[in-house]
Protein backbone atom coordinates (compact mmCIF):
# COMPACT_ATOMS: atom_id res chain seq x y z
CA UNK A 1 0.00 0.00 0.00
CA UNK A 2 1.20 3.52 -0.79
CA UNK A 3 -0.99 5.15 1.86
CA UNK A 4 -1.98 3.95 5.32
CA UNK A 5 -5.69 4.69 5.53
CA UNK A 6 -6.96 5.52 9.00
CA UNK A 7 -10.43 4.75 10.32
CA UNK A 8 -12.17 6.92 12.92
CA UNK A 9 -11.90 4.02 15.37
CA UNK A 10 -8.09 4.11 15.11
CA UNK A 11 -7.84 7.52 16.82
CA UNK A 12 -7.07 7.71 20.52
CA UNK A 13 -6.51 11.48 20.32
CA UNK A 14 -6.76 14.17 17.67
CA UNK A 15 -3.21 13.43 16.48
CA UNK A 16 -2.63 9.86 17.71
CA UNK A 17 -3.69 6.49 16.30
CA UNK A 18 -3.24 2.84 17.25
CA UNK A 19 -3.01 0.19 14.52
CA UNK A 20 -3.43 -3.53 15.18
CA UNK A 21 -4.66 -5.14 11.94
CA UNK A 22 -3.28 -5.85 8.44
CA UNK A 23 -1.87 -2.32 8.29
CA UNK A 24 0.41 -3.17 11.21
CA UNK A 25 1.53 -6.32 9.41
CA UNK A 26 2.18 -4.28 6.25
CA UNK A 27 4.26 -1.76 8.20
CA UNK A 28 6.33 -4.54 9.71
CA UNK A 29 6.77 -6.84 6.72
CA UNK A 30 6.73 -4.50 3.71
CA UNK A 31 7.79 -1.07 4.97
CA UNK A 32 10.02 -2.66 7.65
CA UNK A 33 9.23 0.42 9.69
CA UNK A 34 11.14 1.33 12.82
CA UNK A 35 10.39 3.78 15.62
CA UNK A 36 11.00 7.31 14.35
CA UNK A 37 10.17 6.52 10.72
CA UNK A 38 7.78 8.72 8.76
CA UNK A 39 4.88 7.15 6.85
CA UNK A 40 2.26 8.49 4.45
CA UNK A 41 -1.23 8.39 5.97
CA UNK A 42 -4.74 9.59 5.24
CA UNK A 43 -8.03 9.63 7.10
CA UNK A 44 -10.88 7.97 5.25
CA UNK A 45 -13.10 10.73 3.89
CA UNK A 46 -10.62 13.38 5.02
CA UNK A 47 -7.15 14.75 4.52
CA UNK A 48 -3.78 13.14 3.97
CA UNK A 49 -0.42 13.78 5.60
CA UNK A 50 2.41 12.12 7.46
CA UNK A 51 2.81 10.04 10.57
CA UNK A 52 5.75 9.43 12.88
CA UNK A 53 5.99 5.93 14.31
CA UNK A 54 6.20 6.43 18.08
CA UNK A 55 5.91 2.84 19.29
CA UNK A 56 6.08 -0.52 17.54
CA UNK A 57 5.25 -3.78 19.29
CA UNK A 58 4.30 -7.24 17.95
CA UNK A 59 0.60 -6.56 18.45
CA UNK A 60 0.21 -2.83 17.86
CA UNK A 61 1.78 0.39 16.68
CA UNK A 62 1.23 3.96 17.85
CA UNK A 63 1.64 6.85 15.43
CA UNK A 64 1.52 10.62 15.73
CA UNK A 65 -0.10 12.12 12.66
CA UNK A 66 -0.31 15.41 10.85
CA UNK A 67 -3.05 15.72 8.24
CA UNK A 68 -2.64 18.84 6.12
CA UNK A 69 -3.06 17.81 2.47
CA UNK A 70 -6.21 17.46 0.38
CA UNK A 71 -6.79 14.17 -1.47
CA UNK A 72 -6.47 14.22 -5.28
CA UNK A 73 -9.41 15.47 -7.33
CA UNK A 74 -11.88 12.91 -8.66
CA UNK A 75 -12.62 12.40 -12.33
CA UNK A 76 -15.80 14.16 -13.58
CA UNK A 77 -17.51 10.87 -14.43
CA UNK A 78 -20.35 8.62 -13.39
CA UNK A 79 -19.70 5.04 -14.45
CA UNK A 80 -22.62 2.77 -15.32
CA UNK A 81 -21.27 -0.76 -15.24
CA UNK A 82 -23.09 -3.96 -16.08
CA UNK A 83 -22.35 -6.23 -13.15
CA UNK A 84 -19.17 -8.20 -13.96
CA UNK A 85 -18.52 -11.76 -12.86
CA UNK A 86 -17.61 -11.81 -9.14
CA UNK A 87 -13.84 -12.26 -9.41
CA UNK A 88 -13.64 -9.48 -11.98
CA UNK A 89 -15.88 -7.26 -9.86
CA UNK A 90 -13.25 -7.14 -7.13
CA UNK A 91 -10.55 -6.03 -9.56
CA UNK A 92 -12.83 -3.46 -11.20
CA UNK A 93 -13.76 -1.94 -7.85
CA UNK A 94 -10.08 -1.52 -7.01
CA UNK A 95 -9.46 0.02 -10.43
CA UNK A 96 -12.24 2.60 -10.28
CA UNK A 97 -11.19 3.63 -6.78
CA UNK A 98 -7.54 3.99 -7.78
CA UNK A 99 -8.41 5.97 -10.94
CA UNK A 100 -10.59 8.45 -9.08
CA UNK A 101 -14.10 7.53 -10.20
CA UNK A 102 -16.50 9.17 -7.71
CA UNK A 103 -19.67 7.22 -8.52
CA UNK A 104 -20.37 3.75 -9.93
CA UNK A 105 -23.80 2.35 -10.72
CA UNK A 106 -23.82 -1.44 -10.98
CA UNK A 107 -26.70 -2.39 -13.26
CA UNK A 108 -28.26 -5.46 -14.75
CA UNK A 109 -28.06 -6.55 -18.38
CA UNK A 110 -29.40 -9.41 -20.48
CA UNK A 111 -25.92 -10.98 -20.51
CA UNK A 112 -25.37 -10.68 -16.76
CA UNK A 113 -25.92 -14.09 -15.20
CA UNK A 114 -28.51 -14.09 -12.43
CA UNK A 115 -26.10 -15.88 -10.12
CA UNK A 116 -23.78 -12.86 -10.18
CA UNK A 117 -26.27 -10.93 -8.05
CA UNK A 118 -25.98 -13.55 -5.29
CA UNK A 119 -22.25 -13.11 -4.79
CA UNK A 120 -21.04 -12.16 -1.29
CA UNK A 121 -18.72 -9.68 -3.01
CA UNK A 122 -21.74 -7.36 -3.35
CA UNK A 123 -22.11 -7.10 0.43
CA UNK A 124 -21.33 -3.54 1.60
CA UNK A 125 -18.29 -4.59 3.63
CA UNK A 126 -16.89 -6.64 0.74
CA UNK A 127 -17.30 -3.71 -1.64
CA UNK A 128 -15.69 -1.34 0.84
CA UNK A 129 -12.72 -3.68 1.28
CA UNK A 130 -11.91 -3.56 -2.45
CA UNK A 131 -12.40 0.19 -2.64
CA UNK A 132 -10.00 0.67 0.27
CA UNK A 133 -7.35 -1.37 -1.55
CA UNK A 134 -7.74 0.90 -4.58
CA UNK A 135 -7.46 4.06 -2.48
CA UNK A 136 -4.35 2.76 -0.73
CA UNK A 137 -2.73 2.09 -4.08
CA UNK A 138 -3.41 5.53 -5.53
CA UNK A 139 -3.07 7.65 -2.37
CA UNK A 140 -6.64 8.80 -2.04
CA UNK A 141 -8.98 8.92 0.96
CA UNK A 142 -12.47 9.42 -0.50
CA UNK A 143 -14.51 6.30 -1.17
CA UNK A 144 -16.48 6.15 -4.42
CA UNK A 145 -20.25 5.97 -4.13
CA UNK A 146 -21.52 2.55 -5.24
CA UNK A 147 -25.17 2.29 -6.32
CA UNK A 148 -26.78 -1.06 -7.13
CA UNK A 149 -29.64 -1.16 -9.64
CA UNK A 150 -30.92 -4.68 -10.35
CA UNK A 151 -33.65 -3.69 -12.84
CA UNK A 152 -32.24 -2.31 -16.09
CA UNK A 153 -35.34 -0.89 -17.80
CA UNK A 154 -36.85 1.01 -14.82
CA UNK A 155 -33.45 2.47 -13.95
CA UNK A 156 -32.66 3.62 -17.49
CA UNK A 157 -36.13 5.04 -18.15
CA UNK A 158 -36.90 6.57 -14.76
CA UNK A 159 -33.63 7.55 -13.08
CA UNK A 160 -30.87 7.69 -15.67
CA UNK A 161 -32.05 10.89 -17.43
CA UNK A 162 -31.68 12.88 -14.21
CA UNK A 163 -28.30 11.27 -13.56
CA UNK A 164 -27.00 12.23 -17.02
CA UNK A 165 -28.43 15.76 -17.07
CA UNK A 166 -25.71 18.26 -17.93
CA UNK A 167 -23.16 15.57 -18.81
CA UNK A 168 -21.86 14.00 -21.99
CA UNK A 169 -23.48 10.57 -22.15
CA UNK A 170 -21.45 7.78 -23.75
CA UNK A 171 -21.85 4.03 -24.25
CA UNK A 172 -18.67 2.01 -24.66
CA UNK A 173 -19.70 -0.49 -27.31
CA UNK A 174 -17.88 -2.17 -30.24
CA UNK A 175 -19.28 -1.55 -33.69
CA UNK A 176 -19.61 1.01 -36.44
CA UNK A 177 -19.75 3.98 -34.08
CA UNK A 178 -17.67 7.17 -33.68
CA UNK A 179 -14.34 6.79 -31.88
CA UNK A 180 -14.34 7.52 -28.17
CA UNK A 181 -13.34 11.17 -27.63
CA UNK A 182 -10.05 12.10 -25.97
CA UNK A 183 -8.89 14.44 -23.24
CA UNK A 184 -12.24 15.85 -22.15
CA UNK A 185 -12.70 18.55 -19.54
CA UNK A 186 -16.45 18.12 -19.12
CA UNK A 187 -18.57 15.80 -17.00
CA UNK A 188 -19.30 12.39 -18.52
CA UNK A 189 -21.75 9.58 -17.88
CA UNK A 190 -20.14 6.41 -19.25
CA UNK A 191 -21.90 3.06 -19.66
CA UNK A 192 -19.81 -0.10 -20.05
CA UNK A 193 -21.52 -3.41 -20.76
CA UNK A 194 -20.91 -7.00 -19.69
CA UNK A 195 -18.75 -9.64 -21.34
CA UNK A 196 -20.26 -9.89 -24.82
CA UNK A 197 -21.48 -6.30 -24.76
CA UNK A 198 -24.90 -4.72 -24.54
CA UNK A 199 -27.69 -6.22 -26.63
CA UNK A 200 -29.26 -3.90 -29.27
CA UNK A 201 -32.36 -3.29 -27.13
CA UNK A 202 -30.16 -2.04 -24.27
CA UNK A 203 -28.14 0.21 -26.56
CA UNK A 204 -31.38 1.72 -27.91
CA UNK A 205 -32.77 2.31 -24.42
CA UNK A 206 -29.54 3.92 -23.23
CA UNK A 207 -29.53 6.12 -26.33
CA UNK A 208 -33.07 7.29 -25.57
CA UNK A 209 -31.81 8.33 -22.13
CA UNK A 210 -29.16 10.53 -23.76
CA UNK A 211 -26.13 8.25 -24.15
CA UNK A 212 -24.43 7.76 -27.51
CA UNK A 213 -22.33 4.71 -28.49
CA UNK A 214 -18.59 5.12 -29.04
CA UNK A 215 -15.89 2.54 -29.73
CA UNK A 216 -12.19 1.93 -29.13
CA UNK A 217 -11.48 0.02 -32.34
CA UNK A 218 -11.80 -3.49 -33.65
CA UNK A 219 -10.46 -5.34 -30.61
CA UNK A 220 -12.88 -6.75 -28.05
CA UNK A 221 -11.64 -6.01 -24.53
CA UNK A 222 -12.38 -7.57 -21.18
CA UNK A 223 -14.53 -5.42 -18.93
CA UNK A 224 -11.68 -4.57 -16.56
CA UNK A 225 -9.47 -3.56 -19.51
CA UNK A 226 -12.26 -1.53 -21.14
CA UNK A 227 -12.85 0.40 -17.92
CA UNK A 228 -9.19 1.41 -17.69
CA UNK A 229 -8.83 2.14 -21.43
CA UNK A 230 -11.96 4.27 -21.69
CA UNK A 231 -11.26 6.31 -18.55
CA UNK A 232 -7.65 6.91 -19.61
CA UNK A 233 -8.73 7.99 -23.09
CA UNK A 234 -11.51 10.28 -21.88
CA UNK A 235 -9.50 12.07 -19.21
Amino acid sequence: MNLLLLEDADFIAADRVILRDRRLVHMQEVHRAAVGDSLRVGRIGGQMGNAELLRLEPGEAELQITLDQAPPAKLPVTLLLALPRPKMLRRVLQTVASMGVPRVVLINSYRVEKSFWQTPFLEPEAIREQLILGLEQSRDTVLPEIIIEKRFKPFVEDRLPALTYGTLGLIGHPGNYPPCPRGLDESVTLAIGPEGGWIPYEVDLLAKAGLQPVQLGARILRVETAVTALLARLF
